[in-house]
């Protein structure tokens, strides 16, 4: 019998010193600061660990994760246009996959029915070799990749609603069939990535599932997804554990970029997981990432802990967590036609 909800964070978060950056430490702030003021949700505060480097390396090349540790022990310094590092951002990093690791541990062991880690750096563009767009390792990706090799689980599902594309955990999982990876994300954006036709190689074709929508995009075509793609693509593949890459920049207040989800578009997402993952008997759990306008990331953070903690089962048929029905949009009926050939039940 699963406990109480968690919700892992670290100090170390802190520590990793962007500057005047997008991604700042007050992202972190703000959103504790709203879940304290609504008691947390009844979630129990979980501090994480870091990540063994062995959990690191079956994700990450070691002259990468040797890389990131030597710039953050000179100081630190400006690894790319977007991506800085301190002296603080190694063990930063450290924790952030380690508190994903961590989740995906408390969630499959049936101590937690759902739980959300909330860290900084970011990780979903981190590629095996290359930090960049704000990410030093691939955090949910590390976290999947152990539930596979040391939890044994044989199919984990990570859904990322990140605005931008999630090209590392794509690239990560591009060939793999023990791990489906499924992005909205906008296009035209940041990073260039996840055409329609990426659809994965080799044993992983079809595993990977890329649904791109256009600036303007909001809640009803995102719902639309969820509700006619992503949760039957979840009925079919029967995922033992589901990850959100949740970052909350497609939100309409967010800086960088043009989609205009509300709080409660994000937590109709959720709702129509946690319908789907309830009837799978599969744990969910989120792993932040983006959204940088602070109250709007803090608002929506809350709304998709709500939404998975709700007490009426929602109808992932619609994702009912407003009580409205949700049509089949243009971009959920193409996305189906698309992914006929590898899963045929889609529509």
């Amino acid at each position: 019998m699963a406990g109480a909800p968690v919700f892992l964070s670290d100090p170390s978060s802190l520590a990793h010193d962007t500057g005047a950056h997008p991604e700042q430490a007050a992202r972190i702030t703000a959103i504790e600061r709203s879940l304290e003021q609504q008691g947390w949700l009844g979630c129990v505060r979980v501090r994480s660990p870091a990540v063994s480097l062995e959990s690191l390396a079956a994700v990450h090349s070691a002259a990468h994760i040797e890389a990131v540790r030597r710039l953050s022990a000179r100081g630190g310094g400006q690894l790319d246009l977007d991506t800085v590092l301190s002296a603080g951002s190694f063990e930063a990093a450290l924790h952030a996959a380690g508190g994903a690791v961590a989740l995906a541990e408390l969630l499959v062991a049936g101590e937690a029915p759902y739980g959300f880690s909330a860290h900084r750096p970011p990780g979903h563009h981190a590629t095996r070799s290359r930090a960049m767009g704000f990410c030093l390792f691939d955090n949910i990706a590390v976290a999947a990749r152990h539930a596979v090799d040391a939890l044994g689980l044989a199919r984990v599902m990570i859904f990322d609603w990140d605005v931008h594309h999630g090209n590392g955990t794509n690239d990560i999982f591009h060939s793999d069939d023990e791990v489906l990876f499924v992005s909205i994300h906008q296009s035209p954006l940041y990073p260039g990535t996840g055409a329609a036709g990426d659809l994965g190689a080799g044993r992983g074709e079809g595993f990977t599932v890329n649904l791109p929508v256009p600036p303007g995009a909001g809640d009803s075509e995102y719902r639309s997804l969820v509700d006619h793609v992503v949760v039957p693509l979840a009925r079919a593949f029967e995922p033992q554990l589901v990850l959100i890459s949740a970052g909350d920049d497609a939100h309409r207040d967010d800086p960088l970029a043009q989609c205009r989800v509300t709080e409660a578009g994000f937590a109709a997402m959720a709702a129509s997981m946690r319908a789907v993952c309830r009837s799978l008997g599969a744990p969910i759990g989120c792993v932040l990432e983006g959204g940088y306008a602070l109250e709007p990331l803090a608002r929506s953070v809350a709304a998709t802990l709500e939404a998975l903690g709700g007490g009426a089962e929602p109808a992932a048929s619609t994702g009912a967590a407003t009580g409205a029905s949700v049509g089949v949009a243009p971009v959920a009926r193409a996305a189906q036609e698309r992914l006929a050939r590898w899963w045929p039940g889609l529509g």
